[in-house]
This record gives C-alpha cells, sequence and structure tokens, in this order.
C-alpha cells in the first residue's frame, strides 16, 4: 500500500489530463488509470443581490448598504471574484473545477444561476441544488455540480430547531441541512451541506445550537446507513465551530486519524491541517481557525479504488486570497469591511478534496 500512495502522488504532480496513467503494483501490464475528482465548500460571504425582498432581512447586507450608484458594478464584481475562486480549486490536479461544491452564505437561486454562467464557470455546466431557508436574513446553503459528471436523484433540507438565546420559548430560525443524493459518475454519493449557527451570545452561550445542528447531520447519515452500511457520505460546511470543538467531537464522533475510525464512523481529514499544520480557513485575533470543513464516512477510505474513495484534503489559499499589506495582512482578503466593498474575495478560505478511482 505504501508504493501504491507513493505512485499516486508522483501521478498526481505530473499528470496533465483528469485520467492519470500510473503504474498499478497489483496489474501484470504495469499500467493503470486513475480518475480524480474535486469535491469543494466554501463561504462566500454575502454573496446578495441588490434587490429588496420584503420577506427577509436582506436589507442588512453589506451591499445593500453602499451607494445605489454603485451597487450594481460591485455585485458583478463581487460574482466574478467568487466564480473565479471556484474555477481554480483542486484545478492543478483534476485538470478540472470542482464536480462538488457547497456553499454558504448566498442570498437565492437568482446569484447562484448568475454565478454558473459567469464566464470562469460557465463551461462546466453546473446545475443547481437549492433550497430557501427560514434564516431570517435569507442566507442558504446550496450544491451546485457538474451535470457532465453528477446526476442528483433526490434532494432535500432537513432543519435545524433552535431557539432564542435570550428568550428560550422564542424560536430562532437558521440555515437548514442540504442533502443531495446521486451518482458521481456511477458512484452513488451523498453530499450534507451545512452553514451551522453562529457564535452569537459568545462560543459558550450558544455551543448548544452547533451540537443540534451536528445531531441533525448525525441521524441523517445513521438513516443513510442503516440502509446502506457503506454508503459514501460528504459532510461540508461552515461549521463556526473547529473540528476540536463538542459538536464535531462528540455529537458527529469524527475522528482526525484514520486508525481510529470505527465501522459506520467518520474521518475529518481537515483536522489535521489545523492541528498538524497549524492552518485554517478564518482569522481572528491574530491566530487561525479551522471553521471550514470536509468529514466522510469510512466507506470513503476503502483500499479498493474500483469505485471513488477519499486521497487527500487541502485548503484554497493562494496569495491573490490573502490580505498583503494593512491592519489585516495575513487574514483573508474579504469583499467587505467598514462598510465598503474592498475589491476582494471572502472572509473564509474555500476547502476541498479529491476523490479518485480506477478507470475500468
Amino acid at each position: 500500500m505504501r508504493n501504491f500512495s507513493l505512485l499516486l502522488i508522483v501521478g498526481f504532480l505530473f499528470a496533465c489530463s483528469p485520467k492519470h496513467n500510473q503504474t498499478n503494483p497489483n496489474s501484470t501490464t504495469g499500467k493503470k488509470e486513475y480518475k480524480v475528482n474535486t469535491v469543494a465548500f466554501y463561504n462566500l460571504e454575502n454573496l446578495f443581490d441588490t434587490i429588496d425582498d420584503p420577506n427577509t432581512m436582506d436589507e442588512k447586507s453589506p451591499i445593500m448598504e453602499l451607494d445605489p450608484k454603485i451597487q450594481g458594478e460591485v455585485y458583478w464584481k463581487k460574482n466574478e471574484n467568487m466564480a473565479k475562486v471556484i474555477s481554480e480549486i483542486g484545478e492543478d490536479v483534476a485538470k478540472n473545477a470542482p464536480v462538488i461544491v457547497g456553499v454558504a452564505e448566498i442570498e437565492n437561486r437568482t446569484v447562484l444561476e448568475d454565478l454558473v454562467n459567469d464566464s470562469h464557470l460557465k463551461d462546466n455546466d453546473y446545475g443547481i441544488v437549492h433550497y430557501d431557508s427560514p434564516d431570517a436574513r435569507g442566507i442558504d446553503v446550496a450544491l451546485l455540480y457538474q451535470e457532465k459528471i453528477f446526476e442528483p436523484t433526490s434532494t432535500s433540507v432537513h432543519e435545524v430547531v433552535i431557539y432564542n438565546l435570550d428568550k428560550p420559548d422564542e424560536r430562532y430560525y437558521t440555515r437548514d441541512v442540504l442533502l443531495v443524493t446521486g451518482n458521481l459518475d456511477g458512484d452513488e454519493m451523498h453530499f450534507l451541506v451545512n452553514h451551522w449557527p453562529s457564535r452569537y451570545g459568545g462560543e459558550k452561550k450558544s455551543r448548544g445550537n452547533r451540537e443540534k445542528a451536528a445531531a441533525v447531520n448525525k441521524r441523517i447519515v445513521d438513516s443513510l446507513q442503516e440502509v446502506d452500511p457503506y454508503a459514501k457520505v460528504v459532510i461540508m460546511g461552515d461549521m463556526n465551530d473547529g473540528p476540536y470543538n463538542s459538536s464535531i467531537k462528540n455529537i458527529l464522533q469524527a475522528e482526525g486519524e484514520k486508525d481510529q475510525v470505527k465501522p459506520k464512523g467518520l474521518y475529518n481529514p481537515t483536522e489535521n491541517l489545523l492541528k498538524k499544520k497549524g492552518l485554517g480557513t478564518i482569522g481572528y485575533r491574530d491566530s487561525w481557525d479551522l471553521f471550514d470543513q470536509i468529514i466522510v464516512t469510512k466507506s470513503l477510505l476503502e483500499k479498493d479504488f474500483s469505485s471513488y474513495r477519499y486521497y487527500k484534503a487541502g485548503i484554497y489559499n493562494p496569495n491573490y486570497l490573502i490580505n498583503q499589506t494593512g491592519r489585516w495582512k495575513g487574514y483573508p482578503y474579504r469583499s467587505y469591511a467598514d462598510g465598503q466593498f474592498t475589491g476582494g474575495y471572502s472572509d473564509h478560505f474555500p476547502v476541498y478534496i479529491y476523490l479518485v478511482k480506477e478507470v475500468d
């Protein structure tokens, strides 16, 4: 297995197409091809349009607080910036934009349609799975998928029921969990897209809200595994918690080491990006944290590459996504700051994983 892993790495570094010729130590012919596909998650930081929705509090979005004369220009620039980043995630290895992209902090389907029709993404023919969430500001999650590679077979949303921290009898509406099941190049896969409740009121006080969101995910995974113990499930999202918090460790019971994952268990490959490499997706008070995570079921860790398996995780953080000067130097180059559009991207870095399988 050690030789096989090394060959995979060498193959990835020198590949020039989505199908990679590599030596297979178990093959008498000495050659084997592997398909590589990228699955990504990106918090798009307030990708809102310029139209006031009377049913939500979208008037509090950063773009709506700008001078109306520049709102349209800002909207399209923001849209282009997000499309550019998405188009590049994993491209150096897969030679393709991500096949699956979970997104958060988007307002509606219209902004997603504008996003996938940007020149950076248009040729990838992205489909959209989106539901309006009950979030008071109208913030939603969604899944984008390349139609030529992934075919959804069922979609659903699952509510996270929480209550106002200061008024326990008052319901607080947050983002639903999105579940999309479909065939990824012939393999059945399940994707859960999340944007968990914020830390408003403090981490400790609000902790239970994120634990409830984690419990919704755990219940969905358990139900999928009850039907198929080997169900391939990918949980992704902005958890507003790190890999070390109770929502991830105690509720989801996600492990940071492969050899500790139990049957039907969950593996969090992003944990060691923070724990061992000191990498994060958000900056706060001169330190990094990793709220944006991708977590997979043990079924994606098997050594049989005749179907898609997990290979590697990463954070997409090229220099242009990082502030190079000023008081926010070193932090993600966000779109909005101090009531102005900066020309930047997002206050989060995207995360991704590679899925690989042998070509018949």
